[in-house]
Parts: C-alpha cells; sequence; structure tokens
C-alpha cells in the first residue's frame, strides 16, 4: 500500500475475528447449558449411562423439583435396551413415547 493510500484509510475499532483459533472454542472448553448434557468421549455401558442426570433435585416452571436423566434406555423390538441421549436423540426419544400405548389396567405397553 503506497503512503498516500495509508493517510486516507481510515481505521475503526472493530472485535476481534470471531474464527480466531487462539482460543479453544465452546466444545473444547466443555460449555453446556447443564452438565449433563455433555457426552463422555469414553465408551459406556447402558448401565452406567442409565445412572446419569442431565439436572438433579433443579426447579421446572412449575416449582416442583425434578431430575432429568442424561439418558432415556429404552428397550428395542429386538429385547435389546438403547440408551437414548435427552438432547441428541430427543426426536427419536418423542418417536418411542408416541408408540407407548395403555392397557385396560393402565400398564404401559410398548
Amino acid at each position: 500500500m503506497s503512503d498516500k493510500n495509508q493517510e486516507n484509510q481510515i481505521n475503526q475499532p472493530v472485535s476481534e475475528d470471531r474464527d480466531s483459533r487462539e482460543k479453544p472454542d465452546v466444545n473444547e472448553r466443555n460449555l453446556t447449558a447443564n452438565p449433563g448434557d455433555r457426552i463422555s468421549d469414553q465408551p459406556q455401558s447402558i448401565e452406567e449411562k442409565a445412572k446419569q442426570a442431565a439436572v438433579d433435585d433443579v426447579p421446572d416452571i412449575t416449582g416442583d423439583r425434578i431430575t432429568v436423566p442424561t439418558y432415556f434406555v429404552v428397550d428395542e423390538p429386538n429385547g435389546e435396551k438403547k440408551a437414548l441421549h435427552h438432547v441428541k436423540d430427543a426426536e427419536e426419544i418423542s418417536d418411542v413415547i408416541r408408540q407407548a400405548r395403555l392397557d385396560e389396567n393402565g400398564n404401559r405397553i410398548w
């Protein structure tokens, strides 16, 4: 750039580039709304996943205190159990709930 062009250039204050890789991103810093939202990098058994809580004993919108599991364990049609993550697999969880039925005694049938 010539000296004349540099004289005519207007320098304005701007924020640092958001794509700067100097700092770790949200995933690298493990930032989530709830600690239980994070999916472990290590393989886990169904039993280990079943024990995890996304939020534990917190008030919901009505003021009731609730616990939300990180994983919902469901029975597959072939009899196997499957752990569905409450965020990542939310659509599949909704599908499973829609399939639930009650028998004449009020017992849930899947």
